[in-house]
């Protein structure tokens, strides 16, 4: 059974692969129940640990007299910043995030564990919330190019991907 073909522009694939998303803007964010957890779990550690270590560290860096150049209290507030900056977006994204359910596994959706045939070999890429894309694990954003380009995807369909090297055509196996 020959699927439907999808071209991608390799200026999307340019623009980001498996990230393309700004979390600040109110809209449902799709997670798997698993990266859900993770992230509820990196808010806690921040909020109760690196939180109060990095006040610990300002409050000790003052106490060494002059702040004007304290190299560690430099450090230390630019830590704080950080921590501050994850802490506003973890708890934005959870506000606003949604659970993915696989509930079938007859197209792809965001949640779904896909096989592909890419140039002769199988790769599994497990379909994601943005927040939770990771490539070095396989896990592909659903607003990426290539996500958005399976995402309803059947078994037999066949998506063409131009990337620098060429085109490459993806072939859907298998959705769990």
């Amino acid at each position: 059974m020959l699927g439907k073909h999808l071209r991608i522009s390799p200026t999307l694939i340019v623009r980001g692969l498996f990230f393309a998303r700004s979390y600040m803007n109110n809209d449902t964010i799709y997670l798997t129940k698993e990266g859900l957890g993770k992230l509820k779990d990196e808010l806690k550690a921040l909020l109760e640990t690196k939180r109060p270590e990095v006040a610990n560290r300002i409050k000790q860096a003052r106490e060494m007299g002059d702040i004007s150049e304290n190299a560690e209290y430099d450090a230390a507030r630019q830590e704080q910043s950080f921590v501050e900056g994850r802490i506003e977006e973890l708890e934005e994204i959870l506000k606003n995030a949604k659970i993915a359910a696989v509930t079938k596994k007859d197209a792809i959706v965001v949640g779904a564990k896909v096989t592909l045939h890419i140039d002769g070999d199988e790769e599994i890429f497990h379909i994601v919330g943005a927040p939770e894309a990771n490539p070095k694990e396989n896990k592909i954003s659903h607003e990426s190019p290539i996500g958005l380009a399976l995402l309803g995807k059947k078994v037999g369909d066949k998506i063409d991907v131009e990337a620098p090297v060429g085109t490459l055509t993806y072939t859907v196996l298998k959705i769990e």
